[in-house]
């Protein structure tokens, strides 16, 4: 669960607390007149290497229980259980340690009776290893949050994405049953012209299936999609409909939800195009704004009454798949020109 780097910086900590003490006990000894501070290092780095290897062990018999560090009580009681082991092995080893390097500097080393040894020395090691236990707690739950974080968010990437990959492929049947429709209205009517609506409806299901494992594209793509499906719908209402375009280069290269204009374009044909005699005029304008790329699909006869009473599956696609993606920083609104006519305005941030 430890990083390289979080145990390069524990075991910093523990040498300087282990260099701490050890200056302490050289102070301390210096006055009580103490001359030779080999003796003072010993008892303490004695102390701390025998406790810290203890301490070890224990991590390594008992990390099988980090599970329970949701319920912090049955952590601390598997902690717990080791003390008593712990007790028993820290005095022997300890001092043990001491008493051969006095052996062997030819002294003798003298202690207090191994009963009061016992329990002063287990009260010691009772309070280090429980200062530590409590740091290492803190330490598993900080990084034990952090990977359930980390986990949230990889499952909270995979359901967007599984979102955004279900609203894109409903996207597209959905454009291929309206198109269909447009040129089986055709055949009735100009069989050569239905076949070349065909031929213009091969060539934009080409392109969307060069997008079609992608949630976003650049707004060339996109546009290569829109004008395909345009030119579909024109071909339909010939005299009834006429399309301008003011696109700026420099958005050409800003990405956006794919299939994202093609509904805009499709709401107007549906509330406004279809509903209207006379010629509907549709202006369909691309710039920059700061970092916002903004997209304005506009008509002259429509009202926002009809095309907002239904707004129709694909504004909902969009609406959803703009929150998905973008969250506030995009948006989809309908606005009511005067005299007559209703503008689309999608806004979506565009930073390259």
């Amino acid at each position: 669960m430890f990083s390289t780097r979080s145990k390069i910086t524990t075991g910093i900590a523990w040498l300087l607390f282990t260099l701490l003490m050890v200056l302490v006990a050289i102070q301390d000894y210096r006055r009580e007149g103490g001359s030779t501070i080999w003796q003072p290092i010993l008892w303490e780095s004695s102390s701390a290497v025998v406790g810290l290897s203890l301490w070890l062990t224990q991590r390594y018999f008992t990390q099988k229980y980090d599970y329970l560090l949701t319920t912090p009580w049955r952590w601390f009681g598997v902690q717990l259980l080791c003390m008593p082991l712990m007790w028993l092995s820290f005095v022997p080893l300890t001092f043990g340690i001491r008493h051969l390097v006095y052996y062997w500097m030819s002294t003798t080393y003298r202690h207090d009776s191994w009963p009061q040894l016992f329990f002063y020395e287990s009260l010691k090691l009772s309070i280090f290893l429980g200062l530590f236990t409590v740091i290492l707690f803190g330490i598993l739950s900080y990084f034990t949050l952090i990977k359930e974080k980390l986990a949230a968010e990889r499952s909270n990437a995979l359901f967007r994405q599984a979102q955004l990959q279900r609203l894109s492929q409903q996207m597209q049947p959905h454009f291929l049953f309206n198109a269909l429709n447009t040129i089986s209205s055709l055949m009735h009517t100009d069989v050569e012209r239905a076949d070349a609506t065909l031929i213009q409806l091969a060539d934009v299901l080409r392109a969307t299936l060069e997008v079609s494992e992608l949630h976003e594209a650049p707004l060339a793509t996109e546009l290569r999609l829109v004008r395909g499906y345009a030119q579909v719908m024109a071909e339909r209402y010939a005299d009834r409909v006429a399309i301008t375009w003011q696109i700026d280069e420099d958005t050409l290269a800003c990405t956006l939800p794919v299939m994202s204009l093609q509904p805009l374009l499709e709401n107007i044909f549906k509330h406004t195009v279809e509903q209207c005699r006379q010629l509907t005029q549709i202006q369909i304008v691309v710039q920059r704004e700061d970092q916002s790329l903004l997209i304005r699909l506009s008509d002259d006869q429509g009202t926002l009454k009809a095309s907002s009473a239904n707004p129709g599956f694909g504004l909902r696609n969009i609406r959803e798949r703009l929150a998905l993606m973008y969250g506030d920083a995009a948006s989809l609104a309908l606005v009511q020109l005067e005299p007559a006519g209703v503008q689309a305005e999608m806004r979506l941030p565009c930073a390259y």
